[in-house]
Order: C-alpha cells, then sequence, then structure tokens
C-alpha cells in the first residue's frame, strides 16, 4: 500500500476489485499489446458491417479493442492498418469503417463519462458547490475530487488544501483532477448551473468514473497511466488556467 502521507490517495481509494483478483485484459488489435480492459476502447462490428465506438463495452455481437490514441487512430485509418487488423479481428466479415471514426470515438468517449457524471450526482454521491466541496474535504468524505478545464487557480487550490486537511496528507501533491470538461459542458452534464468544481463521496462511485475518465484521456494523449491511476497522474500538475 501507498504511504498516504508521502503519495496523492485517491488511486488508492478507487480500487473495487478484491486482493489478488485478477484485472480482465485485452489485446490491442493495432499494437498487439495486451493491457487491461478498463484501458482499452471496443469497437463493435453492427450486423450491417458498420463498425462503431463501443465505450461501455456492451454492444452485442462481435468486437474489437484498440488502446491507441485519436493520432494513432487517425493515422492507422488513413494507411489501412486499421482495415487489415479489424478485418483479421472480424475474421473477413464485410465491414465499413466511417471515415470520422476517431471523432465519434472521442465524442462517445465523452458522453461516457458525462452520462456517468450525472449518474453519480443522481445517485446521492456527489457534492456541488465550493463550500459543500470544502466541507467535505475537510470532514474526510471527498474520495475524488474534480475540476472544470476553465477553472482558474485559486478555488482548485482552496478546496486542494481543504482536502489535504481531511486526508491529514497535508505537503503531498494531493490536488484533484483538472477534467477534459469546461464549466459550460459540465453544467449540462449535471443540469446544473454554473458547475466549476465536483466531488465524490463515494469510493466505487470514484472508481466508476475513473474507468471513462481514463480512457479519454488516453484517447485524448494527456494520460497514459492505468485507470485506477488516473487521480494521481495528475493530481501534481500545476494549475495554470485563466478565470474564476
Amino acid at each position: 500500500m501507498r504511504n498516504p502521507h508521502n503519495e496523492p490517495l485517491v488511486a488508492e481509494r478507487q480500487k473495487t476489485r478484491t486482493a489478488g483478483e485478477a484485472s480482465p485484459e485485452r489485446r490491442c488489435v493495432l499494437t498487439g499489446r495486451h493491457d487491461d480492459r478498463d484501458a482499452l476502447i471496443r469497437l463493435a462490428l453492427s450486423p450491417m458491417g458498420d463498425v462503431a465506438p463501443d465505450p461501455l463495452a456492451r454492444a452485442p455481437g462481435r468486437g474489437a479493442w484498440i488502446g491507441v490514441g485519436r493520432a494513432e487512430l487517425a493515422q492507422a485509418l488513413a494507411n489501412g492498418k486499421l482495415k487489415g487488423a479489424l478485418a483479421r479481428a472480424f475474421k473477413g466479415a464485410p465491414l465499413t469503417i466511417p471515415s470520422d471514426l476517431p471523432e465519434r470515438t472521442e465524442a462517445a468517449l465523452l458522453r461516457a463519462l458525462t452520462d456517468r457524471l450525472g449518474i453519480e450526482l443522481r445517485a446521492g454521491n456527489m457534492l456541488l458547490g465550493t463550500e459543500k466541496i470544502a466541507q467535505g474535504c475537510r470532514a474526510g468524505a471527498v474520495t475524488f475530487l474534480a475540476h472544470a478545464s476553465d477553472a482558474g487557480s485559486d478555488g482548485p487550490n482552496k478546496l486542494a488544501q481543504a482536502w489535504r486537511v481531511g486526508e491529514e496528507a497535508e505537503g503531498t501533491g494531493l490536488k484533484g483532477i483538472i477534467l477534459p470538461l469546461d464549466r459550460a459542458a459540465l453544467s449540462v452534464a449535471l443540469g446544473r448551473d454554473n458547475v466549476v468544481h465536483l466531488a465524490l463521496t463515494d469510493d466505487a462511485a470514484a472508481a466508476r468514473v475513473a474507468a471513462p475518465l481514463q480512457r479519454l484521456l488516453h484517447f485524448m494523449g494527456r494520460d497514459e497511466k492505468s485507470a485506477g491511476d488516473v487521480a494521481a497522474s495528475v493530481a501534481n500538475d500545476d494549475f495554470d488556467t485563466k478565470g474564476e
């Protein structure tokens, strides 16, 4: 286990698998590398032969997994490598790959994240509003702290300080996460006005948010850590955005 006084805490608190339980792995059809299923993206083949992103890995029928970012996917699409890899994965079945698959994939991953945030809010696992979040942080009730991409430095830094106090982690780099969503997108996703900061108060909820968040960050080329380490990977980032 990590020393909570020397390293960010959220990654440890987000773990939901029991000790010793094997993490399911999948193979990227483009690179051949095996990775945790939560770190890869499933592409599904419809009965009509259309290839589409399946960010929740729930679509019926055949599927293939990719572990590359948007730029690499676009290149593989352009040079025909993706078509060849999918033809092998789908065993020669007729298939149609949309020319905007990278854009569709990012949009689907973003939607999966915002949908999950909305679910956690409705389930009562989320705090909104600076004062409520600060109180939860100081009480040690927060397991996940996040901020809009256009949040200024003042609010995130004050909340991070309250979080470190509540977690008895003063002197560490624990700060929280800058989401790939601005306040307008967060407000729409959560059905509230001017959402700049959010916090989760449940370990399992934090893990459920971390998985789609990590897939999106990796696809955008912003992170290459495992889903469980998504908070730790950005906890030491400097806040350099402007605004509130």
